[in-house]
């Protein structure tokens, strides 16, 4: 497979800018791959395609303030920080992105806040992900990170051009988030309610929760036409011992295994075992899953409508044939199906 056979037209106003107004009342598209048939349905249907004893696996990452703005020194420039990842808590060391990145250079401070309480140094400007920032900050540990979430706003993509809304702050998280550390939700996980979670719990349908902090490598766009040549990022795992206990006697049982997503997907494929059980990790992934590929563990998945040539929509071709995850996404757009992040969701069994 080669990156061409991804591209597709994407009409602009499918992308979806705001999240559907109740959660789980999204629309929802059901493939299936044995009759190769599609129907549409709201998301709060899925329930209907599961059973007692069934297996659906979230993964409860949270999604952390990451967007910063500050001012740098002398110029007063304003500056766009994304905050990627931790790499030195002592020394309050962090991967980032600056926009625009050609007005930093090494030894450059950062001002955050009115006050400007939060300065940051630029120490390495050479990084495959952006920069190296240190931050400057006199109090504990946990101060800083809560000056951080104080100074920081939602982490929406770029795609949607409005302001960040006070809403944005619920709905861009799942009703499951927990382990703080993801730069992006787990989409797919975003159209569970509260309700739609308990009907699935008295129906006898096993929740169990692994964790994949989101960065932003899961939707850097693939330069290569060879796809095997495309490198991801390593993105941070846990999946703990109570979840593949769940998982595995789903999988003995030949019950309906579901990833809620293409992160607990990836997640649950980074840990197999030489018998196709999953298996206790903590650790990084940089799997690529991209046709063709042997799923292990999940028979069924949810996920969301992705854009052209995306990594998560090689995982999807992947899952659910190529031809026929064409066909589904020709009538996505023909049916004007919401888009990407905020947007609809499809199940495949």
């Amino acid at each position: 497979m080669k990156l061409s056979h991804f591209n597709f037209d994407l009409p602009e106003e499918l992308l979806a800018e705001r999240p559907s107004d109740i959660r789980d009342e999204s629309r929802l598209m059901v493939l299936d791959r044995k009759n190769q048939t599609i129907e549409h349905k709201l998301f709060k249907d899925v329930i209907d395609y599961f059973d007692e004893g069934d297996v659906m696996i979230l993964n409860n990452t949270k999604v952390f303030p990451a967007r910063l703005y500050g001012n740098k020194e002398k110029t007063g420039a304003r500056i766009e920080v994304f905050l990627l990842r931790e790499l030195n808590e002592e020394q309050r060391l962090w991967d980032v992105l600056v926009d625009p990145a050609r007005k930093i250079r090494i030894g450059n401070k950062l001002y955050f806040g009115e006050d400007e309480t939060l300065v940051a140094e630029v120490i390495d400007n050479t990084t495959s992900r952006g920069r190296t920032l240190r931050f400057l900050y006199d109090g504990s540990y946990g101060e800083f990170r809560r000056k951080l979430t104080e100074l920081g706003e939602t982490p929406l993509p770029k795609y949607i051009k409005r302001d960040v809304e006070p809403e944005d702050e619920e709905r861009y998280q799942t009703i499951f988030a927990k382990n703080e550390g993801a730069v992006a939700a787990p989409t797919a996980g975003l159209h569970f309610s509260k309700h739609l979670l308990k009907r699935l719990e008295i129906k006898g349908v096993h929740l169990p929760e692994v964790t994949l902090h989101v960065g932003l490598g899961t939707f850097n766009p693939v330069e290569v036409e060879d796809l095997s040549k495309h490198k991801m990022d390593s993105e941070e795992i846990f999946i703990t011992k109570e979840a593949t206990e769940i998982i595995n006697k789903g999988i003995v049982d030949k019950k309906r295994v579901c990833a809620v997503g293409t992160t607990a997907m990836r997640t649950i494929e980074s840990s197999v075992s030489s018998n196709g059980m999953l298996n206790e990790f903590s650790g990084w992934t940089n799997k690529f899953i991209f046709p063709p590929y042997d799923f292990s563990i999940a028979n069924c998945m949810i996920t969301n409508f992705h854009t052209p040539k995306s990594t998560l929509l090689m995982m999807v071709s992947a899952f659910a044939g190529h031809e026929f995850m064409k066909k589904a996404y020709e009538e996505a757009v023909k049916e004007k199906y919401r888009f990407y992040t905020y947007g609809d969701a499809m199940l495949i069994i």
